[in-house]
């Protein structure tokens, strides 16, 4: 590691960032020119509809340390991510998000913390005070079950981290999937690590592209590619199925024997219900990892790309 004037990758995602690109590259360009290190900053346009991309190549053309590179569609975050990752040649990467609610300032600290050794710094949110309650719980809620199922430590985490190279080249070359959860690779590959908190900054420019759905989405894939206890579920289904089979048989056989009629009709329906619900579920959870297998055996290449601008030939 070079360590008196090393080269910082800095990896931003952008998506329909037309308002505030400028704004950001402007922030982040201003507290990385402090840091004295050598710097390349590379913006990946995934596919946007606004003029996001034209703005960037007007930033590339006034300055050669910005990169962008445009999707030729919209790939998602994980696979933008991973396309900056690809063609960044730095000694260490930061990846941080283009709406200025992962504050630059950090990024000082985090140089400094590789330098001292860390090979991933993660940034962790200290507080979520620009988020919805509703917003607030349902991250906490999910956080806790990937972190619980899958036995990595997502509490709060980020996508705003620096990894060294060896790690990006882990992430890219090692790790082939096609489905990602880039917050919990990083805890999963171990290495030495260090941690940093922030406060989630309020959103200047534009709204967050992140619905309910995208987030169970990801949500969905970060608990279906780390752990398979879900699986286990149907299991467990089954043995609570063949409990209320047995007590409901058992309940019929013993009005029998004392010579009353065998009622149970309520009793038949809510047992039907039950184990109709169960099947359900399991089908429901079993699909899941089917269609993640599906994703997976098709090998389409993460992202394409359309166009790049700032990069050499």
């Amino acid at each position: 590691m070079n360590t008196t004037s090393p080269y910082i990758s800095i990896v931003i995602p952008a998506f329909n960032e037309g308002l505030g690109i400028k704004r950001t590259i402007k922030h982040v360009t201003n507290v990385i020119s402090e840091c004295q290190v050598d710097w390349e900053i590379i913006v990946i346009d995934d596919g946007s509809a606004d003029d996001t991309y034209q703005q960037l190549c007007d930033l590339s053309q006034d300055d050669a340390h910005i990169k962008a590179i445009k999707l030729s569609r919209n790939f998602g975050k994980e696979s933008a991510m991973l396309a900056g990752l690809e063609y960044a040649n730095g000694d260490a990467i930061i990846t941080i998000d283009s709406d200025l609610q992962h504050p630059p300032e950090l990024m000082p600290e985090m140089i400094a913390k590789w330098q001292t050794g860390a090979q991933i710094v993660h940034a962790v949110k200290r507080t979520r005070n620009q988020e919805s309650v509703a917003k607030k719980s349902a991250a906490f809620l999910i956080n806790k079950i990937i972190s619980g199922l899958g036995g990595i430590n997502t509490n709060n985490s980020s996508d705003y981290k620096l990894l060294d190279k060896e790690i990006v080249d882990i992430l890219v070359h090692q790790l082939p999937e096609k489905e990602r959860f880039f917050r919990g690779l990083t805890s999963w590959i171990g290495f030495t690590e260090a941690y940093l908190y922030f406060d989630v900054e309020e959103r200047l420019d534009g709204e967050s592209k992140w619905s309910f759905w995208s987030l169970l989405e990801l949500s969905i894939t970060a608990l279906t590619t780390f752990t398979s206890l879900p699986l286990r579920i149907v299991s467990v289904l089954g043995l609570i199925t063949l409990v209320l089979g047995f007590f409901v048989a058992g309940d019929a056989i013993w009005s029998i024997f004392e010579g009353r009629a065998v009622s149970g009709f309520a009793t038949i329906i809510i047992s039907i219900l039950i184990i109709g619900s169960f099947i359900m579920i399991s089908l429901g959870i079993i699909g899941e990892y089917i269609a993640k297998i599906y994703e997976e055996v098709k090998a389409r290449p993460h992202y394409l790309i359309k166009s790049k601008v700032g990069f050499k030939k």
